[in-house]
């Protein structure tokens, strides 16, 4: 069958995607849904009300697991009342053998599964389905082949994600990425910077980089010439139109000297990054395999805070790694203490499978993992609470993304810093730039109201 036939085969069926996991994932559902509304689908909100459910899966933590297959098992009861139901699964947990075994012996009427590196050929993979009645699997375990071209139906208009590279090389000794995602792959930097053009025409005013190890970036342009993140960063930044640059998520031990001497001279790349620390302790850190020690890390933030005074910084921290002793934790308090982050994302250590981590025999007890983030996680919000309560009287500027979750009267956007500020104001300022005075600190957002011009 052609692809013209498979157009008007698919035309008019419903889809929803459910997604888990990270920047990169959702990236990979908005693809998943570009290709899907160019072959004649529709999206809808609910996985009952659609021909077509897909899940995109993560595997970096446990909880994501038991989310996914919670999931996977509501679909069965729609698949009962509709037998023509397609049940799709893919991402990073697809990559991992055990997970098919699984899902072949306890969810064998799934229809689709697919992995990371075969997004591109999902449309061929659902046709099959469809037309063979049968369930079709096709699971690449790593190809140096890159999509271009692909489309994407983006989440906002304002804002877009576009990834950069691919996989990882670092092998941190809890993380199942590079097993998952494969080696690390860059994309050419003029595919890049088309790209962005196009979304720049398109109206889009911000975009966030991506990739698992962003700033490991190492393109080769036609002809023949090497980049590094920081010339990308400084060619976007050239990008008529565009007004802020992002990038998730950055390893320490590739934070040049010259990317943080970017965040000086392009005036788009926004004051703030997101720095995974992991743990403030070094027997901690080497054992994880970060490549870094507790005083490095220091001596970066206090780089960047010298060369970008208003920068702020937010981090990831594992609390419960094999090993770790009450003076690693205490370790871990007193860096946190010191850098004040403006906030972090903490977690408990949970066991990957397929991991050197799995194989380390001084697991710690769950209670002790529980007592410890508690005693974390207030620490974080305490200096959260100081360094947002700082904010009250400024004026900042803040690209409108929407209406507030919790409050429908009320819209939400976020500072240059990545500061998620509340304020009332018409729906119409959505994806404007836009003067807001800060009212109110909160421990995890700001409130204000829109300066009057």
């Amino acid at each position: 069958m052609n692809r013209e036939n498979n157009r008007n085969f698919l035309e008019g069926k419903k889809y929803n995607i459910i997604t888990f996991g990270c920047q990169m994932n959702e990236h990979d559902s908005e693809t998943i849904a570009g290709m899907l509304e160019e072959e004649g689908c529709r999206q809808v909100l609910t996985k009952e009300e659609s021909d077509i459910t897909i899940i995109n899966t993560c595997s970096i933590r446990e909880n994501a697991d038991k989310r996914f297959f919670g999931t996977l098992g509501q679909l069965k009861k729609i698949k009962e009342k509709n037998p023509s139901y397609m049940a799709c699964v893919c991402g990073c947990m697809m990559q991992q053998q055990h997970v098919i075994d699984t899902i072949h012996e306890k969810y064998p009427w799934v229809d689709i599964i697919f992995g990371t590196h075969n997004i591109d050929r999902f449309p061929e993979l659902l046709e099959r389905a469809y037309m063979e009645q049968a369930s079709v699997m096709e699971v690449l375990s790593d190809t140096s082949h890159i999509a271009e071209g692909l489309p994407a139906k983006r989440l906002y208009q304002h804002k877009s994600f576009v990834n950069i590279m691919y996989g990882c090389n670092n092998f941190c000794t809890y993380c199942i990425v590079p097993y998952t995602r494969g080696r690390e792959k860059s994309r050419a930097p003029e595919d890049i910077l088309r790209e962005i053009e196009l979304l720049v025409k398109d109206g889009v005013r911000e975009v966030t980089l991506l990739g698992q190890n962003v700033n490991s970036y190492k393109g080769e342009d036609a002809e023949g010439r090497r980049w590094d993140f920081a010339d990308l960063i400084y060619r976007i930044n050239a990008i008529d139109g565009l007004q802020r640059i992002r990038f998730m998520t950055s390893h320490p031990k590739d934070l040049s000297d010259k990317l943080i001497q970017a965040y000086v001279d392009c005036d788009k790349l926004c004051n703030y990054i997101h720095l995974p620390v992991q743990s403030g302790s070094s027997r901690v850190l080497k054992r994880m395999n970060r490549r870094y020690d507790r005083q490095r890390y220091l001596d970066l933030v206090q780089r960047l805070r010298r060369a970008v005074p208003e920068i702020t910084i937010s981090t990831d921290i594992i609390v419960g790694f094999p090993g770790e002793t009450e003076e690693d934790f205490e370790d871990t308090l007193d860096l946190v203490n010191q850098v004040q982050y403006d906030s972090a994302f903490t977690f408990l250590y949970s066991v990957r499978k397929g991991t050197p981590a799995e194989k380390f025999e001084d697991q710690i007890p769950e209670d002790v993992k529980h007592a410890r983030v508690e005693r974390l996680v207030e620490a974080v919000n305490e200096a959260s609470s100081k360094k947002n309560a700082a904010y009250v009287g400024r004026i900042e500027k803040v690209l409108v993304e929407g209406v507030s979750k919790k409050n429908e009267a009320t819209l939400t956007g976020r500072t240059e810093g990545f500061k998620l500020v509340d304020f009332a104001g018409n729906r119409d300022l959505i994806g404007q730039m836009v003067d807001v005075e800060i009212t109110e600190g909160k421990t995890f957002s700001l409130s204000g109201k829109i300066v009057e011009k």
